[in-house]
């Protein structure tokens, strides 16, 4: 209907009849001597009457065609002499309504209100009132396959994937209902709408809807180049270069970027906890955690020289990183898996990032506190973006905070069963002061869990160098990887000594890993305005003298845990994880 003409209009709302008002319009057709049986003198056994009302159901067009039929088959003619008795008996009024009329206008508004109610009653697992409905629409006369569709509508939209079977089950009944048809059709449209009722819900389809509109609103979201068809015009844009194979990595899985640049970290699906979501729940969001960290992970070993202007980047990074997202989940579920903690402790994660460590402690107090350090705003927006689909008791406290002063945004007295982080050690000569800070802030029998990097040990860029310019990229890094410089300068013995300052009795294991790395001139840009450039070094030589493509790149990783009292330093040397991955 218009909306500009209803708004013009005045609207009346019909509603059934009561019992009383049945019997007024009874008696006055019996009285009406023009258009009723006034001419007559007509009575009714005790109880007639009122079973036509109460069959009527409301509706007076029923009452009064019974009262027709029940009026002119009395007599053995009709009409008989004027001021003849006809007296209607129980038995007449029974066969004259033998069935209960059903207020139903499959045109009408009491349509839509019925299968409103129908679906509402499916979607909030009530079965028996959702049999009654069906009911009420079987009577009536509805189509079964308007009922079928309708089932199919709320099996993906109020079930989804929280029962993937749901619309396997009722497409099953309407193709049967197809092949058998009424009154024996009805065991299947109840048999699809119990299952219905009964299933665990999950509206997350809904987030096509988000999708769509942020497509409406873009208009245009440029595909990533390397997922781009390669078939076409790979050789001459270089379309699909970088892509990952997934079925070439371990679980066919490899992070990298699929979203358009200016929707990375927006999500869409938000899986439920009920059924078959709340299986796959953990893993796609660890996926997603993964994802965030490897492909935007903060470069501050790539600009190694000391400028806190420098940390100003890109919110997205034109690189993908091969196996870095499997090879940071399996060290953050290391060190997690090494710590105990009550399930009421509290937790908190300095440098949390994009919460990936945030999210595997959380698992080990479901019924704790909760709290992460960000460098950034949009950093903590990712996290609060993922927390939306947990209880609002549950989830974390993200302050945007250098590592140094979350401590004094704390509330004072709260203390910690855990106290997690990542690359919180990159300035070792000063962070003596944040680990006294962090034991301060801990539980008496609290634990530390730390993923650091050294970058000192790891790949330098001199060696994927060409030999014509590698020997000055090598004087240059002798200089960035002196004693001058806080961020570089320090290996495991500098690590250590600091650490066990702090926390005499600690663990710390070493792994090398090897992450294949996608060299971009974008990134190599980065990497010569921060840092190269400040050796005479000029650009253009510097970039003719790296290839930009994919390259294996090692890092050494110290973890680094406490449990409690009586932990002891365990020296594992280079302990190799190698995570040897095809690109494709």
């Amino acid at each position: 209907m218009n909306k500009a003409l209803v708004s013009r209009s005045r609207v009346f709302q019909l509603k059934k009849l009561t019992d009383e008002n049945l019997k007024a319009i009874a008696r006055q057709a019996i009285a009406d001597k023009e258009r009723g049986y006034g001419k007559y003198r007509v009575e009714f056994e005790s109880g007639a009457l009122e079973h036509l009302v109460d069959v009527a159901g409301g509706d007076a067009r029923s009452l009064l065609n019974a009262l027709e039929l029940a009026v002119e088959t009395t007599p053995e003619h009709f009409p008989p002499e004027e001021g003849s008795l006809i007296y209607i008996t129980k038995e007449t009024a029974e066969e004259s309504i033998q069935q209960k009329a059903v207020l139903y206008d499959k045109e009408g508004d009491y349509h839509f209100d019925v299968i409103s109610a129908f679906i509402k009653s499916l979607r909030g697992s009530d079965p028996d009132a959702s049999l009654y409905w069906l009911a009420k629409m079987v009577a009536a006369g509805e189509d079964p396959r308007f009922i079928f569709r309708r089932m199919m509508i709320s099996a993906c939209e109020d079930v989804g994937l929280a029962d993937p079977n749901a619309i396997v089950v009722v497409e099953a009944d309407a193709a049967a209902f197809d092949r058998i048809g009424l009154p024996e059709g009805r065991f299947h449209l109840a048999h699809a709408a119990l299952y219905l009722a009964t299933c665990p819900k999950s509206n997350s389809t809904l987030g096509f809807f988000d999708a769509l509109s942020d497509v409406e609103m873009e208009k245009e979201g440029e595909v990533p180049n390397h997922l781009k068809d390669a078939n076409r015009d790979g050789k001459g844009f270089g379309h699909g270069e970088g892509y990952l194979y997934p079925h070439s990595y371990k679980d066919h899985w490899v992070a990298q970027q699929y979203l358009p640049s200016a929707l990375q970290g927006k999500v869409y699906y938000k899986p439920s906890g009920m059924g078959y979501e709340g299986k796959i729940q953990e893993e796609v969001q660890e996926k997603r955690e993964a994802q965030l960290e490897a492909v935007v992970e903060d470069l501050y070993q790539e600009n190694l020289t000391f400028s806190p202007g420098d940390r100003v980047r890109d919110k997205w990074l034109e690189r993908a990183m091969g196996n870095r997202a499997d090879m940071l989940l399996s060290m953050v579920r290391t060190l997690s898996g090494r710590i105990d903690m009550p399930r009421h402790g509290n937790v908190l994660v300095l440098n949390a990032s994009h919460g990936l460590m945030l999210y595997q402690l959380m698992k080990k107090n479901p019924e704790g506190g909760s709290y992460a350090q960000v460098t950034s705003r949009e950093q903590k927006e990712i996290i609060d973006h993922f927390s939306e689909n947990l209880d609002q008791l549950t989830r974390p406290m993200v302050y945007v905070s250098d590592t140094f002063s979350i401590f004094d945004r704390l509330e004072e007295g709260l203390s910690f069963s855990v106290i997690g982080g990542r690359n919180i050690l990159s300035r070792l000569s000063q962070d003596g002061l944040i680990l006294q800070r962090i034991k301060q802030r801990l539980d008496e029998d609290g634990s530390i869990c730390l993923m650091e990097a050294i970058p000192s040990l790891s790949s330098r860029l001199s060696s994927f160098a060409t030999p014509e310019l590698r020997e000055k990229l090598e004087k240059a890094e002798e200089e960035i990887y002196s004693s001058s410089n806080p961020l570089v300068s320090w290996g495991k013995k500098e690590l250590e000594e600091t650490v066990r300052k702090a926390f005499p009795t600690v663990e710390i294991e070493y792994r090398e890993v090897l992450e294949d790395r996608l060299l971009t001139p974008d990134s190599l840009l980065s990497w010569w305005s921060n840092t190269y450039s400040k050796y005479g070094i000029e650009k253009d030589e510097f970039l003719a003298a790296i290839n930009p493509g994919t390259l294996k790149w090692k890092n050494t990783i110290a973890l680094i845990s406490t449990k409690g009292k009586g932990e002891r330093i365990r020296e594992n040397g280079l302990s190799s994880v190698h995570q040897k991955v095809k690109g494709s």
